[in-house]
């Protein structure tokens, strides 16, 4: 007999109300002001849950990305020759107890590389490079597979997948259709509503970013779509962050210095903090302006919304004492590469990785 959902749910999906209403006033200040005084109160709050029993971060692809849209337009073409940044696509393993105290496995941002490079912006750029420079300017890491193997994990062991939002990505590979099973045979896909919805019928400016079907004939009952922000366990939490797109949410744990957040919003450390970038053209830029994030906006289906999802995400996260800049991780991070050097990031996170595997 399957599981009932409902029980599934509460188990699972505790909905967060911290953030309601916070973009209902009529002015963006007014709604930055609620956002930042919720954003602290629920750090606060969240810094009392216990530290994560294992959290494990693995690179799996470095992907060339134009740094117009890696920082919205800073004079981009002053960050980087040629105009391209390298951004390192992670994929994060995190387990964690639910609300009935079970052990459970979460494989956020699982990015299928080769069915990743349907995407028509990033087939485009593929048909556009020579064939046998496609492995220099893109070097592979790991497959997702591999990184599973890396942590310990089968396939089989993982609970839950989740993704900040679904661009690039084909989750036929993981979940399965009608043509052939999927290759994590367990996984419950965890979803915001919005995100899913807007997936089935995408206009152009998004669409050269979503994988061709990559929702296409996946079975009901191994996707659980969430409203708002939830809390999965202690020390775990999917808060709505729309901007990027609709249905994006950060993925928001406790760590053993403090809260974490990891986000595509933005892809540098100084994307959360750019008055105290050591680049030149960001901090100019944002000084100039007052800006106190800058947008990873290669689709800015909303700004603002994005704006203010920024300022939340590093409220919720605060500023680390050690580095000084806040504790969002970029979920696809710009980092230096030998074609593309002086890659405009101040702090490079690398990988993270706390804890002991529990089977």
């Amino acid at each position: 007999m399957s599981p009932d959902p409902a029980m599934h749910d509460a188990a699972l999906l505790r909905p967060l109300h911290d953030f309601d209403g916070l973009r209902d006033a009529a002015t963006p200040a007014d709604r930055l002001r609620a956002i930042r005084l919720a954003g602290a109160q629920f750090r606060e709050r969240f810094s009392a849950d216990p530290v994560l029993p294992f959290v494990r971060s693995i690179p799996l692809i470095r992907i060339p990305y134009p740094a117009w849209y890696a920082f919205n337009g800073v004079y981009a073409q002053k960050l980087m020759s040629g105009g391209m940044v390298h951004l390192l696509s992670r994929t994060v393993v995190l387990q964690f107890e639910d609300w009935s105290g079970q052990l459970r496995t979460l494989l956020f941002n699982p990015s299928d590389i080769d069915s990743g490079g349907e995407t028509p912006f990033f087939k485009r750029l593929g048909e556009a490079t020579p064939k046998f420079l496609l492995s220099t300017i893109a070097p592979r890491s790991a497959t997702v597979l591999e990184a599973l193997d890396q942590c310990g994990l089968a396939p089989a062991q993982i609970d839950y997948i989740s993704f900040d939002h679904l661009h690039t990505q084909d989750l036929r590979r993981w979940l399965g259709d009608a043509a052939q099973p999927g290759l994590l045979p367990n996984a419950t896909l965890l979803v915001h509503r919005q995100e899913w919805a807007s997936a089935q019928g995408l206009l152009p400016l998004q669409a050269d970013w979503y994988c061709p079907q990559g929702t296409a004939g996946i079975a009901p009952q191994r996707v659980r779509q969430f409203d708002g922000s939830v809390q999965l366990g202690a020390g775990l939490a999917l808060v709505h962050t729309p901007g990027h797109t609709e249905g994006n949410h950060s993925l928001v744990y406790r760590a053993p210095d403090g809260v974490r957040v990891s986000s595509e919003n933005g892809v540098a450390s100084d994307s959360w903090a750019p008055q105290q970038s050591r680049h030149n053209a960001i901090r100019r830029y944002a000084r100039a302006t007052g800006a106190e994030v800058i947008l990873n906006g290669n689709t800015q289906e909303r700004s603002v919304d994005q704006y203010l999802s920024m300022v939340l995400e590093k409220e919720i996260a605060g500023m680390s004492d050690v580095h000084g800049f806040s504790n969002v991780v970029p979920s696809s991070e710009c980092t230096p590469h030998w074609l593309f050097p002086g890659a405009p990031t101040s702090h490079l996170w690398g990988d993270t990785a706390f804890g002991t595997l529990r089977h």
